[in-house]
C-alpha cells in the first residue's frame, strides 16, 4: 500500500508542468545560480547579465589589450591570444544567449521536457531523473581538467614573468587580481558552453529512453494504431528538439570551425613561433571547443541512429510474425520429408556462439538495435497488410535530429569531417606547401 501511494505521488509530481521552487529541479537550479546563469527572477537575471558582460566580454578585452606584453621574452609573449579570446568569447556569447532564450521562452521544466514525463513509463521517468542528477558531474568532468591546465599555465605565466608583465601599483596585488579575473573568465566561458552542450545531451538521452521503451511494443501484443500514434508523438518531440537547438548547433559548428582555421592560419605563418609556452593556451582552447562540439554531435547522431533502428526492428517484427503465421497454417497431414543439406548451421548448434557474440557486442546492442528474434505475438492479431503498411511507413518517415532539414546522422558526420579535412589540407598546401 505504501509503495503504491509513493508511486502515485511521484507520478502526480511529474504531472505539474509549471515550474515551482521546491520541485525535482531544485538542486539543478542551485547549480545554475552558482554558475550565475539563473534568470528566474529579476535580481538573478540582472546578476546573470552583469557577470556575463564582465567575464565574457570585459575581462577578455582588457586582458588582450592591457596584458599584451610585447616587451616580454619569447616564453611570455602571447601571439595567439586574440584567437583564444575571440574563440572562447564567441561560443560563450552564443551559449548564454541561447540558454537565456530557452529559459525565457519555455521555462526550465518545459525546456527539459519534464512536463511531458507524465505520459512516460516509470522506467523512463526514473532513468531521466537520474541522468539529470548526473549532468553536473558530467559537466565537471569536461570543465575541471581544462581549467586545471589553464590555471597551471596562468600561475606559471604570472609568477615567472612578474617584473615584465604590465601592472598597476603593487606588482603582487596586480598579478593576483589579474590572474584571478582571467581564470574566472576562462572558467565561466567554458562552463556556459559545456552547460548548453550537456543539456542538449540530456534531452537527447530522454528521447533514447523513450525509443527503448517504445521498442517494447514489438515484444508484446500491440495494434498498429497505438504503435503509429506513439511513433508520431516521438517524431513530434524530435522536431521540437531540432527546432529549438538548430541555431545553437549550426553557429557552434561555424564558430568552432572558424576558430580552428584561424588557429591553423596563425601557427603556419613563416615567422610563427610554436611551442608549449606560446601556443599551449591555443591548443587547450581548441581541445575545449572541439570536445563540446563532439558532445553535441554525439548526442544528435546517437538519437538519430536509435530512431532509424526502429525501422529495422519493425521489419524484423513483421518477418517473425509472417513466418509464424505460415507455420501455424500448415496442414495437419504429414508431408514427405526429403533430406537436404542445410546452407546454414542450425540455431541449436550455435547457442554458445550467440551467447559469446552477445558478450562481445557490448553497448552496441540493446532493445532497439539487437540481433535477437522477436516472439510472434502479432501473427494472430494483426493482418499482414497492416504490418506491411507500418513497415513501409517507418521506411519512408525516418526520424532524427535535423538542422534546417539536414539530418545529423553518421553519414552527415563523415561528410562534415571530409569537407573540413579537405579545407585544412588545402590551407596547409597554400601556407607550408603540403600537397
Amino acid at each position: 500500500m505504501g509503495d503504491e501511494r509513493e508511486r502515485l505521488l511521484r507520478k502526480n509530481k511529474f504531472q505539474r508542468s509549471i515550474s515551482y521552487a521546491q520541485d525535482e529541479l531544485q538542486s539543478f537550479r542551485s547549480w545554475l545560480r552558482w554558475m550565475c546563469v539563473d534568470q528566474s527572477t529579476i535580481s538573478t537575471g540582472c546578476l546573470s547579465w552583469s557577470v556575463f558582460i564582465l567575464l565574457a566580454i570585459a575581462v577578455p578585452v582588457m586582458s588582450h589589450f592591457l596584458l599584451a606584453c610585447s616587451s616580454c621574452d619569447a616564453k611570455h609573449q602571447r601571439p595567439y591570444d586574440a584567437v583564444v579570446q575571440l574563440s572562447l568569447s564567441s561560443v560563450a556569447v552564443l551559449s548564454f544567449l541561447c540558454l537565456s532564450r530557452f529559459i525565457r521562452n519555455y521555462g526550465l521544466r518545459r525546456f527539459l521536457f519534464f512536463d511531458k514525463l507524465r505520459d512516460e513509463s516509470e522506467m523512463v521517468r526514473k532513468n531521466y531523473t537520474e541522468q539529470l542528477n548526473r549532468s553536473m558531474k558530467i559537466l565537471s568532468l569536461f570543465v575541471l581538467p581544462c581549467f586545471a591546465a589553464e590555471a597551471t599555465y596562468k600561475i606559471w605565466w604570472y609568477s615567472s614573468g612578474r617584473s615584465r608583465i604590465p601592472f598597476l601599483g603593487n606588482v603582487y596585488v596586480s598579478d593576483v587580481i589579474a590572474c584571478t579575473l582571467e581564470l574566472c573568465s576562462w572558467l565561466y566561458r567554458t562552463s556556459v558552453f559545456f552547460l548548453v552542450c550537456v543539456l542538449f545531451r540530456l534531452i537527447c538521452h530522454l528521447q533514447i529512453l523513450r525509443l527503448q521503451d517504445f521498442a517494447r511494443v514489438f515484444q508484446a501484443e500491440s495494434d498498429v494504431e497505438s504503435v503509429l500514434k506513439e511513433h508520431l508523438r516521438i517524431r513530434r518531440h524530435l522536431r521540437i528538439i531540432s527546432h529549438r537547438n538548430r541555431v545553437f548547433i549550426l553557429f557552434a559548428l561555424m564558430f568552432v570551425t572558424a576558430s580552428q582555421f584561424a588557429s591553423l592560419l596563425s601557427t603556419t605563418r613563416s615567422r610563427a613561433e610554436v611551442n608549449m609556452f606560446t601556443a599551449g593556451e591555443l591548443a587547450l582552447c581548441s581541445i575545449t571547443l572541439v570536445t563540446g562540439l563532439l558532445v553535441l554531435f554525439r548526442g544528435a547522431t546517437k538519437i538519430t541512429h536509435k530512431a532509424q533502428a526502429i525501422t529495422c526492428l519493425a521489419a524484423k517484427w513483421h518477418v517473425c510474425a509472417t513466418i509464424d503465421s505460415f507455420e501455424s497454417n500448415e496442414p495437419e497431414s504429414p508431408r514427405i520429408q526429403i533430406p537436404c543439406p542445410r546452407p546454414f548451421p542450425s540455431r541449436a548448434s550455435n547457442e554458445n556462439d550467440v551467447e559469446s557474440d552477445g558478450e562481445d557486442a557490448g553497448d552496441e546492442e540493446d532493445d532497439v538495435d539487437s540481433t535477437k528474434l522477436i516472439p510472434a505475438y502479432a501473427s494472430s492479431t494483426i493482418s499482414f497488410q497492416k504490418r506491411q503498411a507500418l513497415v513501409v511507413y517507418f521506411e519512408n518517415n525516418r526520424a532524427g535530429i535535423t538542422v534546417y532539414g539536414f539530418m545529423l546522422d553518421r553519414t552527415s558526420l563523415n561528410t562534415i569531417f571530409m569537407i573540413e579535412m579537405s579545407l585544412v589540407l588545402w590551407l596547409l598546401g597554400k601556407t607550408i606547401g603540403i600537397s
